[in-house]
């Protein structure tokens, strides 16, 4: 199974601006020469001031010894963000590249999804998501990619949509009305918060 780190950045404009760009310029030539490496991508909100940069491993042991690689860079992010960087570790359940052309415009537009169920029901989430949800965002104008993020031991998910332009997010199906439709109440789902962001640029790969 893939798995993915993702990082968050906050910051000022000014600040956040030089992480993308240290991000674009260092750490995405660094982290693709690793062993295992499926690429990584970068989403910004400059209005609240948060940067996510995430990338994509073929294994969780490829992942683990990118850390090496990783750590000092983040820590050079925090020092220009001037806060720490939080970090996540994910597996990557579903990965649904549809459109792979120009995605290093700012122009697309990403919605995360954070889902919080029992650990017993990460699987019930990634069956809805897989069978019911990315079937029903494929038939929809405007969608490019699908991903899905999964920590089983705390129950912890995160849904990631990427559309052509914020018009085409904005019709788009709903996630988190389907989470709450189709995965069973004893499951005692929540959605923790529904996200958007700006796509500044994106490698990542199918293995």
């Amino acid at each position: 199974m893939l798995h993915t780190r993702l990082n968050w950045i906050t910051a000022d404009t000014a600040a956040l601006d030089g992480c993308v760009s240290y991000v674009e310029g260092e750490i995405r030539s660094a982290l693709e020469a690793r062993p295992g490496s499926l690429g990584i991508s970068v989403l910004e909100d400059r209005e609240r001031g948060v940067a996510i940069f995430g990338s994509i491993w073929a294994t969780s042991n490829e992942m683990a010894g990118s850390e090496d690689t990783e750590a000092p860079m983040r820590a050079e992010l925090a020092k220009r963000a001037g806060a720490p960087v939080r970090v996540e570790d994910y597996q990557v359940p579903i990965f649904e590249l549809v459109e792979r052309q120009a995605l290093t415009r700012r122009c697309h537009a990403v919605r995360l999804t954070r889902i919080q169920v029992r650990p017993s029901a990460v699987d019930d989430v990634i069956e809805v998501v897989g069978d019911i949800a990315v079937p029903s965002l494929i038939e929809t104008p405007g969608f490019c990619d699908a991903l899905l993020f999964a920590d089983p031991a705390s129950g912890r998910l995160i849904s990631q949509t990427v559309w052509r332009d914020p018009g085409a997010r904005a019709v788009a199906p709903s996630i988190a009305s389907i989470i709450r439709t189709e995965v069973p109440d004893e499951a005692s789902g929540e959605i923790h918060a529904v996200e958007d962001y700006s796509l500044v640029f994106s490698s990542m790969q199918e293995p």
